[in-house]
């Protein structure tokens, strides 16, 4: 059977996404490069130039917070207390996926891949900045996270395309059913449920 033109533009673009990884990770490496850093266990390493140099950049916190706008300091209890529920997010998202995902034997989602910190090893940041950017790389992983692990789900349970466009669907929406094909969607129930879409590329099994 041929492939539909839709499928064909999806094909492509998998193959688009792959090649801006690679080109990604090029860049990456260039930037490691021309800043003298590398990866070790984990963290970074800057060399003792460089370091010292990142230094001369950084702004006092009193100054910092001095120069801020009082509208934003104002509203640091509100995006901060966000932490909680984002906190909440992740230990409830980690528990379901590590005891459902078992039983369904969906692959799991592995955190690391999505939550990253290591902003706060930058030496021209101050305090504050280092705290802000920890807070803003835990929030943004832990949604990607909690996206990946609600996309993996419906791809087990009711992998059917909506009847309206959506906004940046998940990795397995692509090869949803369609909305409406009630015999496709009997004979993939009557075959066990299998998951229609492969994990997302970009995420292992969760360790």
């Amino acid at each position: 059977m041929s492939k539909s033109v839709l499928e064909e533009i999806e094909d492509r673009l998998r193959a688009t996404r792959a090649e801006l990884e690679q080109e990604r990770d090029r860049q990456m490496e260039a930037g490691r490069e021309q800043f003298r850093y590398r990866l070790s266990r984990g963290k970074v390493r800057f060399d003792r130039e460089m370091k010292g140099l990142q230094k001369a950049y950084r702004v006092g916190l009193w100054p910092y917070i001095t120069g801020a706008r009082i509208a934003i300091l104002l509203t640091a209890p509100v995006i901060y207390g966000v932490a909680i529920p984002l906190a909440l997010l992740d230990l409830s998202v980690t528990i379901y996926q590590h005891i459902c995902f078992r039983v369904y034997g969906i692959e799991r989602v592995r955190r690391s891949d999505y939550v990253v910190i290591d902003r706060h090893m930058l030496a021209y940041l101050n305090l504050i900045e280092k705290f802000n950017c920890v807070y803003c790389g835990y929030g943004n992983g832990v949604i990607a996270y909690a996206r990946e692990i609600a996309g993996r789900t419906e791809a087990y349970w009711c992998p059917i395309k909506h009847a309206r466009r959506v906004a940046d669907p998940h990795a397995s929406f692509a090869s949803f059913m369609e909305f409406g094909d009630a015999q496709t969607y009997r004979d993939w129930l009557a075959g066990g449920r299998k998951v229609r879409a492969a994990a997302d590329p970009g995420t292992d099994a969760a360790k």
